[in-house]
Order: structure tokens, then C-alpha cells, then sequence
């Protein structure tokens, strides 16, 4: 945008120079041309009454040696008797001294090296006499090129300044969409503090603050959210309660004991849930490694107690940190885990492995079931063929798809479905740097 505002600042003040500078140039080389001939003309003319007073040879010598064209020998007198005064200064043909004394008034003719004019001056009895001021031609066209050169200079010093100056406006725009674009993006990518200064023209000011005006709304309608989420997650403890005291009451013993343990644990997960529900959503990493870890051993107790077979692959080695909280890798990769519980038989194998890739990594849940019938529909949010919520893949994929990956199902080695989540961990969308003009808001959690 700012290279077309230039070029057409230079277009247009190059045509409009142009305009001006075309006929003022040829102004200026007529005007050089008059002024040499109306000189030439008044010194010709000022022999005028030398010659009705006297044809003396050596008087009209000296009258003609006074004037400027004469002294520089530039000057002759054609009397009407065929003499010429001074005899090494004429130029002019006889057809063109005819021409003149035909016309009876002055005329310019061309001649070897330049032009002359030739004057002709009624004597008595009418006769008539020629007098011939020569005229080189850088004579006629002195002083016009460098009237040319400052005009063209001046020209041009103008088509400079208005392409600086559109240069300028130019740049002024493009950083204010610029800085529209980056708080667009950042706040996009996630981060909700981002805010604009507007400025630059009227119509982006009035974008950067329609821009706030969504931001601010954005966060007040995820602040709701978050609090009608725990708001439903709160409402869990009343059943929880009474599941307590119902497994206090079975007394001691294996059974009661695992009982209990699996209400503490639920517990800790309400808890959990609603003090994710309640914090603010935000960019942050994780350490793939762990979160696997901790949330393959939180189902290996279950899968445990119903004879299932787990397996964790892969993560073994380094730290892999992948760019989304550990919160939601772990909702993620509970949601999987959790489908697999719901959609399988008891004694069903399942395996999570852990997928090292160049600027990707993988995670890929296997299991030994009946596998999924139609991928596609299984992947549209709150449809499940299976008396569930249908968003345990939703929550998946848009783990997944807020790094830039994807989610993928397919039929795993194991016999059943393989869910492969896939995040990019070197990937940043296009003008994702930080604004140098933006304001960041803290928000009080609530």
C-alpha cells in the first residue's frame, strides 16, 4: 500500500510538472528569440536617420562601429547603389535583400551561421536602403538551457517532495494497520490483555477502537463463561457429599477403602475443575512429558481395576515442551483416555505414545476396541454415537488446531481407533510480532 501510494504521488505530480514545464520551456526559447531580435532590430534601426542625413562611406562606418552589432562585426549597410559598408560584415543573398525591400519592413532570413535581419530604410526619390544585423544562433537561444535546467531542477525538486510527503502519509498508514494486524493476530493467539492506541487516519482510528470495544466485550462474555462453568462444576459437590458418607458407611475393608480413594480423587478433579474454570484464559507451555506421565498413571489405576492393559510410549526421554498450558493438554489427553473407558469393553488394551517430530509432536491413543465407524461425523462437536456428550474429541481438536496442528482419527494396530493429536511446537503465524503500541490491561480474576 505504501509503494502504490508513492507511485502514484509520482505519477500525478510528474504529469502535472510535465504539464507546466513542456509549454513554459518553449515559452522561455521564444521569449530568448524575441528579446534578440527586437535587440537587433532597435540597433538597426538606430541607423535610420544616419543614412537620411548623410551616405558618406566613412560616417556610415563609424555609426555602424558605435553600435553593439556593428563592433562585433556582425552589422553591414546595403546602400541603394550596390555598396556595402563595411564589405566584410554582409551575409544576406540578393533575393533577400529584395525580399526585404519588397516587404518594407524588417525580416529575418537564414544565413550560413545564423539569421539576419534585414531593416530596409526609405531614402529620397525613393530609394531605398538594407541594413543587416547578423544574428549566430546561440545568439537567439542564449540563456535557455539554463532557464531549462532550473525549471527542470525545480520540477523536480517538487515531484520529491510531494513523493516524500506521500511516502510519509504512506508510512504513517501502514504502521496503524500494521499495529491493527499484530493486536488482531496476538489477541487471536490468545491474548486477551491486548489493546490499541489508535491513531493514523480517521477510519482506522475508529477500527482500533472498535477493536477495544470487541476485545473488552470478548473478555466480559469468557469472564461468564468461566464462571458458569464453575458454576456447574460447583454444583458436583452436593452428590459428592452424599457419595462420602454413603462410603463411610460401608465400614472398613479393601473395597470400602478403594471406594473412598476413587470419591477423594473425583473430588480433587471438581476442585480442579473449577479452579481452571475460574482462572483466565491465557498462552502458555507445558512439558508433554510430564503431562503424560501424570495423566497415563491417574488411568492406569482405573484400567487396572478393569483389566485393562496400559502403555505409555515414548516418553521416556527429554523434556518436550509443547506451546499450549498443561491445563489443557491434560483435558485433552483426559478426554481421549476418558472416551476409551466409555466405548470399550472392560479388559480392552489401550496405548499412549508419544510422537518426537521436526518442529511436531504427536500424541497418539490407540486402543484394542471396535474402532470408530465414521471419523468424520465422530469429529463434529456434541454429536456421539455413543450416549455421551460428544465433545471429548472437540475439546482434542481444539487443543490441537490452537498450535497450529490437527487432529486425526484412524484405525490403530491394536485393531481399534488411533486418535493422533498433532502440535506444532516451531510454528508462528505471519506477522505474529509484538506491537510496540500496545496496551496491556490487567484483569482482576473473578
Amino acid at each position: 500500500m505504501r509503494r502504490t501510494l508513492v507511485l502514484v504521488s509520482l505519477a500525478v505530480t510528474s504529469m502535472v510538472a510535465l504539464a507546466f514545464l513542456i509549454p513554459l520551456g518553449l515559452t522561455v526559447r521564444e521569449i530568448a528569440r524575441d528579446r534578440a531580435l527586437t535587440a537587433a532590430e532597435r540597433q538597426a534601426s538606430a541607423l535610420g536617420p544616419v543614412l537620411v542625413v548623410t551616405e558618406d562611406p566613412a560616417s556610415l562606418e563609424r555609426a555602424v562601429a558605435s553600435t553593439q552589432a556593428g563592433a562585433a562585426h556582425r552589422m553591414a549597410v546595403h546602400l541603394p547603389d550596390g555598396s556595402l559598408i563595411p564589405r566584410d560584415a554582409a551575409r544576406a543573398r540578393g533575393d533577400q535583400l529584395a525580399e526585404a525591400t519588397r516587404r518594407g519592413r524588417s525580416y529575418t532570413a537564414r544565413v550560413p551561421g545564423g539569421y539576419a535581419l534585414l531593416q530596409p530604410v526609405s531614402l529620397d526619390e525613393g530609394r531605398i536602403a538594407v541594413v543587416e544585423v547578423n544574428l549566430p544562433s546561440g545568439e537567439l537561444s542564449r540563456g535557455v538551457w539554463k532557464a531549462w535546467i532550473v525549471m527542470t531542477a525545480v520540477a523536480a525538486a517538487l515531484v520529491a517532495g510531494s513523493v516524500a510527503v506521500a511516502d510519509r502519509l504512506g508510512a504513517r498508514m501502514i504502521r496503524s494497520t500494521a499495529r491493527l494486524a499484530e493486536a488482531a493476530a496476538a489477541f487471536g493467539d490468545g491474548d486477551l490483555s491486548v489493546r490499541l492506541e489508535p491513531d493514523g487516519p480517521p477510519e482506522l482510528i475508529e477500527a482500533g477502537l472498535a477493536f477495544n470495544a470487541m476485545a473488552d466485550h470478548v473478555v466480559q462474555l469468557l469472564a461468564a463463561e468461566r464462571e458458569m462453568a464453575a458454576d456447574l462444576s460447583h454444583r458436583l459437590r452436593t452428590p459428592l457429599a452424599a457419595l462420602r458418607l454413603s462410603t463411610e458407611a460401608l465400614g472398613a475393608g479393601p473395597v470400602p477403602d478403594q471406594a473412598r480413594e476413587a470419591v477423594d480423587r473425583l473430588e480433587r478433579e471438581v476442585d480442579l475443575i473449577i479452579r481452571t474454570a475460574r482462572r483466565p484464559a491465557g498462552r502458555g507451555s507445558c512439558d508433554a512429558v510430564k503431562v503424560l506421565r501424570d495423566r497415563v498413571g491417574f488411568w492406569s489405576v482405573l484400567a487396572e481395576d478393569e483389566g485393562r492393559g496400559c502403555e505409555l510410549i515414548g516418553a521416556d526421554g527429554p523434556p518436550e515442551p509443547l506451546p499450549l498450558p498443561a491445563g489443557e493438554l491434560a483435558a485433552a489427553v483426559d478426554a481421549l483416555l476418558g472416551n476409551v473407558f466409555r466405548h470399550t469393553a472392560e479388559g480392552t488394551d489401550f496405548a499412549v505414545t508419544l510422537h518426537r517430530g521436526q518442529g511436531v509432536t504427536g500424541i497418539l491413543v490407540a486402543d484394542a476396541g471396535p474402532g470408530i465407524d465414521d471419523p468424520a461425523a465422530a469429529l463434529e462437536r456434541g454429536r456421539s454415537g455413543g450416549g455421551s456428550t460428544g465433545l471429548g474429541l472437540d475439546i482434542a481438536r481444539r487443543a490441537a488446531e490452537g498450535t497450529g496442528g490437527y487432529l486425526r482419527i484412524h484405525r490403530s494396530v491394536l485393531g481399534g481407533a488411533q486418535i493422533q493429536m498433532w502440535f506444532r511446537t516451531r510454528y508462528l503465524p505471519p506477522n505474529r510480532r509484538r506491537p510496540r503500541r500496545l496496551v496491556r490491561r490487567r484483569h482482576s480474576r473473578v
